[in-house]
């Protein structure tokens, strides 16, 4: 099990980079802050992933012990950004992980194939997947969408959870249905079009209820939830009921496994202290109800909070085990590791 590399679904790494007063470089030197750098990412076997491109509102805070009461919550959704600043903000973003690229001695690669991605996992090189959360940097004409896909972009999420020209997004809210808003606007749907055409991976994450369905109508690809778990376990809003993860499974898809602790407890409780058997039971429950070939792993480093028990990447290899010790064999353990999401890839990107 030592081997295993793995390939995540979802992390926030650049943003934190961004963000942070010390220089990007810092990303490979080992830090005691964050959950990702390339260190840490070695010791953990943590192989690769979607590393993803968010734009922020601008002086906007929340503070979540506000909202959770012992019953639930309803976070507030800040307002929706315009295009100009998405796309000045993703373009920044993208050049900090381009740096990294060049700066790393050909330790890191931005993969744009299949065959560029299994290359980077047989070389143990980091194979880094480039990724926009919220689709607020793409204009009404697809332009800069074009343009970023001839620059790497190859997986995108039609919205974080606000609204966008292109859908709603589901807010932050326990207990809860998903079925919250209106679907896909005639430009979402649009877009998720031009993306199949393109060959950029849509990500269903984040989005309500009838914006997911709209997703499943429209895509000729399989459909992706990169870091979402189960709504029968744990009640937020975020997770997906079994009618999507039926969906998800009937397309040849896949859910990546969110390690957010709110997100993984069955009260939605932001109490960190959870074992690792908290995410198995997630794990299980897909593999047991839908196939060992539909469900990943999809963590939001340095984007949530995540268990104790697991810290940052290099608790990944403890995960690994409880999954042997939960009776998966090595086989199902590379197909939730890595395997899975090359399949998905493969069968969604034109090159």
């Amino acid at each position: 099990m030592t081997n295993i590399p793995i390939l995540d679904g979802h992390n926030d790494t650049l943003l934190r980079l961004h963000k942070s007063h010390e220089s990007e470089m810092i990303f490979f030197n080992e830090n005691t802050f964050g959950h990702i750098d390339l260190p840490r990412a070695n010791t953990g076997k943590f192989a690769g992933g979607f590393f993803a491109a968010f734009t922020p509102n601008e002086n906007y805070k929340v503070d979540p012990e506000k909202h959770v009461t012992k019953t639930g919550y309803d976070m507030p959704l800040p307002p929706p950004i315009d295009q100009p600043f998405a796309l000045n903000y993703t373009n920044a973003l993208a050049a900090t992980l381009f740096k990294l690229e060049a700066a790393s001695n050909g330790k890191i690669n931005v993969v744009k194939s299949k065959k560029e991605l299994i290359r980077c996992l047989n070389k143990q090189k980091l194979a880094v997947i480039f990724h926009i959360e919220g689709a607020e940097a793409i204009d009404l004409e697809f332009h800069a969408l074009h343009v970023l896909y001839q620059a790497g972009l190859r997986s995108l999420g039609i919205v974080w959870s606000r609204p966008n020209r292109y859908g709603d997004g589901v807010p932050f809210r326990y207990p809860s249905s998903p079925n919250i808003g209106d679907g896909l606007t005639d430009d979402g749907k649009r877009l998720v079009k031009e993306c199949n055409q393109l060959g950029i991976m849509v990500d269903t994450t984040h989005l309500n209820e009838r914006g997911f369905w709209d997703v499943v109508q429209l895509s000729d690809a399989p459909i992706v939830a990169t870091h979402s778990n189960v709504h029968a376990i744990c009640p937020i809003s975020r997770n997906l009921t079994d009618n999507q993860l039926k969906a998800i499974k009937d397309s040849n898809g896949v859910v990546g496994i969110n390690y957010a602790v709110n997100m993984l407890r069955p009260d939605g409780q932001f109490d960190t202290n959870i074992p690792l058997d908290t995410i198995v039971e997630h794990i299980s429950y897909i593999a047991d109800n839908y196939g060992i070939d539909h469900v990943a792993l999809g963590s939001d480093f340095d984007g949530t909070t995540v268990p104790d028990s697991l810290k940052d990447v290099t608790g990944l290899p403890k995960l690994l085990k409880r999954l042997e010790i939960a009776g998966f064999a090595e086989q199902e353990i590379e197909k939730i590791a890595y395997k899975n999401w090359i399949r998905v890839l493969g069968e969604t990107w034109k090159e």
